[in-house]
């Protein structure tokens, strides 16, 4: 939690540097579309081998630049995205091969998709072109998760897997999470990210980006009664957008 409120004191360090206007004004509005490719696991402890689960993320982005300090940029972005978070599990032999069932023949599978509705909020740098050209920037800031619905595929039943031991069986033993529906209904952490940007006068901003998401709360209980003592959600994030200008700083200077 301590590491939560470091990052809510920097977004509210940076929104008031927004409006200290230290720098060069700007009072610019922005709105539109996000979507991307997310790759998640979940960090357990004891750990299970995982694979990463490959989802999609949409949503919506706005973003209020409010001023330029020397050559940076600086902008305070908000999202409200759908996302396809979760785990896939690496059900393996000690001999690195796929554990094969022994009543349906084939390679055990298991994965859990968890669908969260997240809220990052962003202080955001931005170094290069404004109006017409290209601007790298990087962004970091707290996010926020509520969870919306689950979804299990595995192809065994808990009768018949196989267990951990023999030559064929698993390198894990660890299995509660197959019968643990998500406990937490919210999540919490910290993400950042950076990309590039081309805006253009008419068209507006066109935007691609590589974002870290790291979970600061867990989904399931860890209090020492519990069979986790970690269980945080780790999600990458690919992601393009597109933004449209609402209001524009009156300054035929801008670039």
């Amino acid at each position: 939690m301590k590491r939560l409120y470091i990052t809510l004191a920097f977004v509210h360090i940076a929104l008031l540097s927004c409006f200290a206007q230290i720098g060069e004004h700007r009072s610019e509005l922005a709105f539109g579309f996000n979507g991307g490719y997310v790759l998640s696991n979940i960090g357990f402890m004891p750990e299970v081998p995982q694979d990463n689960h490959e989802g999609i993320t949409a949503g919506l982005t706005v973003r209020y630049t409010c001023e330029k300090y020397f050559s940076s940029v600086c902008a305070i972005v908000a999202e409200m995205n759908y996302v396809q978070a979760g785990w896939k599990e690496r059900i393996w032999t000690p001999e690195d091969l796929p554990v094969i069932n022994a009543t349906t023949g084939l390679p055990e599978k298991y994965e859990r998709e968890i669908n969260y509705l997240q809220i990052p909020v962003f202080a955001r740098m931005g170094w290069g072109r404004e109006r017409r050209g290209f601007q790298f920037f990087v962004q970091a800031g707290p996010q926020v998760g509520f969870l919306l619905s689950e979804k299990t595929r595995m192809n065994f039943s808990l009768d018949n897997m196989t267990p951990k031991g023999a030559k064929t069986g698993r390198t894990s033993s660890v299995v509660a999470q197959y019968t643990m529906p998500v406990e937490k209904k919210v999540d919490y952490g910290i993400t950042a990210g950076l990309g590039l940007e081309f805006s253009h006068r008419k068209a507006g901003h066109f935007l691609i980006e590589g974002r870290y998401y790291y979970g600061l709360g867990d989904i399931y209980g860890n209090s020492k009664k519990d069979y986790f003592g970690r269980s945080n959600v780790n999600t990458i994030y690919i992601k393009a957008a597109y933004l449209f200008d609402i209001a524009k700083t009156n300054n035929s200077n801008i670039k």
